[in-house]
């Protein structure tokens, strides 16, 4: 299935493609703030698109993850392994995405705190 998401203002836009089988509640200092609910997909399964200079990147820690968010009004829509190479991996913040029944969507929960 093709997934259509944007920030909140709509400057970052981005297409993905999967099925949502589940997404994970992290509790690490970053996603907790955000609320986000993440979707891992393949990196090659993200298009962006619309993003101009409004992309921003934010790393902290290991800097391992590039949280990617719009510096127009903030929202963090995904974020992505910042490795090349084939296995990278792509996390959806579903609350991002459009026309998703979020109710129905199985959370698990993942102590990021501790990784």
């Amino acid at each position: 299935m093709l997934y259509k998401g944007s920030c909140h203002c709509g400057k970052v836009a981005f297409e993905v493609k999967g099925e949502i089988g589940g997404v994970v509640r992290c509790n690490c200092s970053i996603c907790a703030r955000k609320g986000a609910l993440l979707w891992a997909v393949p990196h090659e399964k993200l298009s962006l698109v619309a993003w101009g200079d409004d992309l921003g990147r934010y790393t902290f820690g290991k800097a391992q993850i590039a949280h990617r968010f719009c510096r127009t009004c903030g929202m963090h829509p995904f974020a992505e392994d910042v490795g090349e190479g084939w296995a990278r991996t792509a996390y959806i913040n579903i609350n991002c995405l459009d026309d998703v029944d979020i109710a129905s969507i199985e959370v698990f929960e993942f102590d990021g705190r501790a990784a």
